[in-house]
């Protein structure tokens, strides 16, 4: 393709000249098509405007109908106008009348018009519109004339998302980048956020379009690129990465993009056209996107993100763009959008300004979740699209609860929202004012309501709560943040600061509980096929002795003194409990030969999560002092259900007989072995499943934070005694084997019990 040093570069800089002046949108856009006519010798030139309602408006337009203008019309879909929109493909064609998507519109008066070429106006990937150019003579647009059309829709793109043609638009209508738009996703933690939209990776607003010099600018390219390819090969050489079979592998896909020629050859091109080397960047990620977007195959859409990911670094390298330099005017009420995210990115954002997180990718157990879950903001996860469609600073809604994300929200949906979060916030204040009140059932039996934790973060919600203590603290969060290994001192320093800032009430702390889906960055581990079974938690401590004994010796040291509860987590067989407490008898030994202070009382625990426990119920409970059931685990087990797998978590219910019957044989155990026992998972977390675990014989929970008000507030009103006589018989029915939720909704209704 020939370097096109006069009609594009004189096009563009007239057109930045016709950005800064002062004029109002409908001159700024006549102009504008006049101008492009004139460069690209063509008798009409015409903007269409992409609206909410999927119609393309005509806004301007050099050589149709003047009067046609904001009155021609077409959807989305139809005419040629519509299936360039549609399809995001420019066209061009010598006679547009002959093609059978061709729409005849009387009033524009294009039917003398006979050669066509329209480009859509894109912007990360999506149409906002169509710039068309026609011609009386029958004739073919050449490629560099498509590649300067489109190069040109590139600055109406800005135009259009500056908000500038809101000025022109008729009352009632909206263009589509401000239309709402309602997202589906999955509720990952309760509660409503309303707020305004933060880009966890900012889009990289090109400004400079216009070179001077390609040569330079296609220099700047070429260094960027070498730079950006050296710092791919830098990842994949680092010995952290060489193991890890899936981060790898998105790695490798990345050097096989920063290395493909066609992509350079594309930017290339946009430069000699008239580009800078980052307004060519953004030109083909925008093209390609566009492509890409409409994909229905997962394999190919997911290649798509990471060719969007290696551009925006690229951009990054160009521009010298810092994602700290977006954070200057960040919003009180700021609601993040990520593809995906680490634990302790979301930790880097001021945690008093945090109202919500959207996530495109990760499950319900991911360390990001875990984390945003323990600050108690509202989350939705697998909300497909949303950072493609989201501008920051746009307003949104995300309800938790259903797992919906509402961008630009309609005035009558954010008034009904604003009195949902009133609701919310009048029902927070009953449940404060139960804070202090005894959790006694009706019939005077004594629940304990303890709350789960794993960060200093989660700390202040103890006595806002109520909580009696922290019954379940996880001590891989804190791993889980941590760019390297926690030494020894560290670890003590923050179980030191937990057990003071709990002021006295009981904390147990669950050993590490790393590998499978909580992959550690800086520790090296295998690949494996199905890592939920696989080496992780007690097994991998085990294995790894060192690494254990590091952090009983920084437990016994924190709580010196006091009172230490510590619990093994995904415990098989009571053989692995004896392990640990034999490590845990040579770290007391040890520090008693220093001469350290010992805690007053130690209390040994297990987890009960894996199904073969069930077994060695009196075994196990003659080891330990206390049991602590994991529902979350134990039933992902028992059933065989991957909670984060959409298509069957959903298939089972928690309060179906069998579960429930395995529980009831947990609580009679301990009793017959009088041991002390307690739940700590999702089910204890929520009024009704809490109510069948008091029916059971439960009198011990420990669950989030927001969890605890509602809970006390239904088992205030409860007759436990009566519910598990009636709980009981149900559960004693073998001809009925499915869920009792309706039977408990029932008595709850009849008792006057809030759910």
């Amino acid at each position: 393709m020939r370097d096109l040093s006069t009609g594009p570069r004189v096009l563009l800089k007239r057109l930045r000249e016709l950005m800064a002046e002062a004029l109002e949108p409908q001159e700024r856009l006549d102009r504008i098509v006049r101008e492009i006519a004139s460069n690209m010798v063509a008798e009409v030139c015409s903007v269409y405007v992409l609206r909410a309602d999927g119609v393309l408006e005509l806004y301007a337009t050099e050589g149709l109908n003047p009067d046609a203008v904001h009155l021609a019309q077409l959807k989305m879909g139809q005419g040629l106008v519509g299936t360039i929109a549609a399809s995001a493909q420019p066209l061009s064609l010598s006679d547009a009348q002959a093609h059978p998507a061709f729409r005849y519109l009387p009033e524009t008066g294009e039917e003398i018009y006979h050669s066509f070429l329209g480009v859509p106006i894109l912007r990360t990937g999506r149409s906002l519109g169509v710039l068309v150019v026609q011609n009386k003579a029958q004739r073919n647009y050449r490629e560099d004339e498509v590649e300067a059309l489109e190069t040109t829709a590139m600055v109406l793109a800005e135009m259009i998302a500056t908000g500038e043609l809101k000025k022109i638009t008729r009352p009632g209508l909206e263009l589509d980048l401000t239309r709402p738009v309602t997202i589906d996703g999955d509720g990952y933690s309760e509660g409503i956020g309303l707020g305004h939209v933060v880009l966890h990776e900012p889009r990289i607003v090109v400004t400079n379009l216009l070179n001077e010099d390609s040569d330079t600018e296609i220099r700047r390219l070429a260094e960027a690129i070498g730079s950006l390819r050296l710092s791919i090969d830098d990842m994949l050489s680092r010995r952290e990465i060489s193991m890890e079979g899936e981060h790898r592998e998105v790695l490798e896909t990345y050097r096989m993009f920063a290395h493909d020629q066609g992509w350079v050859r594309r930017m290339e091109e946009a430069i000699r056209n008239g580009l800078t080397a980052e307004a060519a960047v953004e030109k083909v990620q925008s093209d390609t996107k566009a492509r890409m977007i409409r994909l229905t195959d997962p394999y190919l859409r997911e290649r798509m993100h990471d060719f969007d990911d290696l551009a925006n670094r690229l951009l990054r390298q160009l521009t010298g763009f810092s994602p700290n330099s977006a954070s200057e005017n960040f919003p009180h009420d700021a609601i993040i959008f990520a593809r995906a995210m680490g634990a302790a990115e979301l930790l880097d954002y001021p945690r008093v300004n945090l109202r919500g997180l959207v996530l495109e990718e990760g499950a319900v157990t991911s360390h990001v979740v875990i984390v945003a879950r323990a600050m108690g903001i509202a989350i939705v996860g697998q909300a497909a699209g949303a950072v493609a469609l989201a501008e920051n600073g746009d307003a949104v809604i995300i309800d938790g609860d259903d797992g919906k994300v509402h961008l630009r929200p309609m005035v009558d949906l954010q008034k009904a929202y604003e009195e949902k979060v009133r609701l919310r916030a009048r029902r927070q204040e009953q449940f404060r004012a139960l804070r202090d009140v005894e959790p006694l059932t009706r019939d005077g039996q004594r629940i304990t309501l303890q709350m789960n934790a794993g960060l200093l973060v989660d700390l202040p919600q103890l006595e806002e709560s109520g909580a009696e203590g922290i019954g379940l603290f996880r001590t891989e969060l804190q791993f889980m943040i941590s760019s390297s290994m926690p030494k020894g001192d560290e670890q003590e320093a923050f179980y030191r600061s937990v057990v003071r800032q709990a002021g006295g009430r009981p904390v147990t702390f669950r050993t590490l509980d790393i590998g499978g889906d909580k992959v550690v960055s800086y520790f090296r581990s295998q690949e494996e096929e199905n890592p939920a079974l696989g080496w992780r938690a007690i097994r991998l401590s085990l294995d790894r002795p060192g690494l254990l004994r590091t952090q009983l010796r920084a437990l016994l040291k924190a709580a010196s003194g006091a009172e230490l509860k510590m619990m093994v987590p995904m415990v098989t067989e009571v053989a692995e409990l004896r392990a640990v407490w034999e490590l845990m008898q040579k770290e007391v030994q040890h520090l008693s030969k220093f001469g350290h202070v010992l805690p007053k009382k130690l209390q040994f625990g297990a987890m009960l999560e894996v199904p073969s426990l069930m077994w060695q119920l009196d075994e196990l409970m003659e080891e330990v002092d206390f049991v602590s059931v994991g529902s979350n685990d134990l039933f992902q087990f028992m059933m065989a259900v991957d909670r984060g797998n959409a298509r069957v978590s959903d298939r089972f219910d928690v309060l179906g007989k069998p579960f429930l019957r395995i529980l009831r044989d947990i609580v009679r155990a301990a009793a017959r072995n009088k041991t002390a026992l307690t739940l700590c998972g999702e089910m204890g977390g929520k009024p009704l499943t809490a109510m069948a675990l008091i029916g059971l014989g439960f009198r011990s929970l420990s669950i989030s934070p927001t969890g605890i008000g509602p809970v006390k507030a239904m088992l205030l009103g409860l007759d436990a005694d009566r519910l598990h006589q009636m709980l009981d018989a149900a559960l004693d029915d073998v001809k009925d084997t499915g869920s009792v939720r309706e039977m408990l909704k029932r008595f709850a209704d009849e008792e006057g019990i809030p759910l």
